[in-house]
């Protein structure tokens, strides 16, 4: 049996189909990630109305602290970690430029000087001198959209670091603020434990003059001294955490260590109320979303990329110019000449590579679809542990206040008592020693309350709309 055969125009007009398929494939429109089942509602959102402001990408200055307005200023300006997230956004917008590049004609100039003889060029006739001046043409037809699909990757790619320039903003403002805030902790809790120990020197004078003229025991003496010391061991222990607090900030700010002073100042921002929205408010609002989406969608244009492999590229090329023995005579029209040619190819046997990039390029999708699923649900748990960070603080925000006045009562009775001989002064000890514990410990969950709510807005993505106002 004998095959029928088909002439070149018939084959041509039969893969015509074939490859209007293959290309559209190779095209195919940009697909939404798939979608999470994203609640209604956040569980730890607290019911109570609103007090802040709506805040955009200034929000630290709901805190109303012109120091740390400052200090956010300095940062933004100064931090090398901007400026390195800065510069990958900048080679990001290159590599669009160059992708932009690939679509567009090559144009080259070539001159050239060539002198040869001997016995053998002799022979040939070709002895002499030969001076050339050429203009050569070349651009690829964009038949399936590789080049394109290329252009449109690297955009993607540079939409994702813009997002992740301003995560990284977010980040450091977030950072800032919570390592001044832990800082001005440490200050009302330094001016603390000094006016304890100002209260023992004074208690460890008055002792030391009643030991003089016995009216009480060495031990009593001993027992303020070494109390006077631990409260003195504490502010010292103070004093390191807040230098190395100083010289974090000095690091955000882009400041050298050195030179940078943050004078003592008591914690008196105000500590605003953050609402919370509605989840699917905050994945749009996130920047670190933005960049995951951006990163499937780019993953997705490679994909295409990789398939058009299969298919053949058509390359224009030409060329023009004059060849002359004579440089004087190298711009007249004899001299002149030029070539035009068009070159359709393919590979038609590769050894699977085609096939693997592919497959290649389908991981990388698989990966990066992951990934951006995984940051959803990192983004929804980090905003509900803010929120219940922040519920639970308020609650034992108010109960070490209860703790901070009833201890304040208790030393009040017992200097009384011992005023009256009715106490020792080892009650008086343990009271005073309790009421700067409790102190401590709820100026402690009010640094906490700072650090949950700068974290919390940073969950939110740094900006909220009030209810009714958006």
């Amino acid at each position: 049996m004998r095959l029928a055969r088909r002439s070149p125009a018939a084959l041509r007009l039969a893969a015509v189909p074939l490859v209007m398929a293959l290309a559209a494939c190779a095209s195919a429109p940009l697909e939404a990630p798939a979608p999470l089942d994203v609640p209604a509602a956040f569980r730890h959102a607290s019911p109570d109305v609103v007090t802040a402001p709506a805040a955009g990408a200034q929000w630290w200055q709901v805190f109303r602290d012109p120091v740390l307005d400052r200090l956010e200023a300095q940062a933004v300006s100064g931090n090398t970690s901007l400026q390195t997230a800065a510069a990958r956004l900048s080679r990001a917008r290159a590599l669009v430029r160059t992708a932009q590049a690939e679509r567009a004609p090559q144009l080259g100039v070539r001159t050239g000087f060539d002198r040869q003889g001997g016995p053998i060029i002799n022979a040939a006739g070709g002895q002499g001198t030969l001076v050339t001046a050429l203009v050569d043409f070349s651009w690829e037809a964009d038949l399936f959209g590789r080049l394109q699909q290329g252009v449109d990757a690297a955009s993607l790619d540079a939409k994702a670091q813009e997002a992740l320039l301003r995560d990284a903003h977010l980040l450091v403002q977030a950072n800032v603020a919570q390592t001044y805030f832990e800082l001005r902790a440490l200050d009302a809790e330094r001016a603390l434990v000094d006016a304890a120990a100002n209260a023992w020197r004074e208690t460890v004078t008055i002792t030391g003059q009643r030991l003089r003229t016995g009216s009480v025991a060495e031990l009593e003496y001993v027992r303020a001294q070494a109390e006077l010391a631990a409260i003195e061991s504490d502010a010292q222990a103070l004093q390191r955490r807040r230098a190395g607090l100083e010289h974090a900030l000095a690091l955000l700010a882009g400041l050298p260590a050195p030179s940078f002073e943050l004078p003592p100042q008591d914690l008196g921002a105000a500590l605003p109320s953050i609402p919370p929205g509605v989840p699917a408010a905050v994945l749009t609002r996130r920047p670190d979303i933005l960049a995951a989406q951006r990163a499937v969608q780019a993953a997705q244009t490679r994909l295409g990329v990789a398939r058009t492999a299969w298919f053949p590229s058509l390359t224009l090329t030409g060329s023009g110019g004059s060849a002359s023995p004579d440089l004087g005579h190298l711009l007249q029209a004899s001299t002149q000449a030029w070539s035009l040619a068009a070159m359709l190819g393919g590979v038609l046997f590769d050894g699977g590579r085609r096939e693997a990039g592919i497959q290649l390029a389908d991981a990388d999708l698989e990966a990066a679809a992951a990934g951006y699923r995984e940051q959803i649900l990192t983004a929804l748990r980090e905003v509900e542990d803010q929120l219940a960070s922040v519920q639970l603080l308020a609650v034992q925000s108010r109960t070490a206040s209860t703790a901070v006045d009833l201890g304040r009562r208790a030393t009040v009775l017992a200097e009384s008592r011992y005023r009256s001989g009715l106490a020792s002064q080892l009650d008086v000890l343990d009271a005073r020693r309790t009421e700067l514990r409790n102190q401590r410990e709820a100026l402690q969950v009010r640094s906490a309350q700072y650090q949950a709510t700068v974290r919390l807005i940073r969950a939110l993505g740094g900006g909220w709309e009030v209810a009714g106002n958006s």
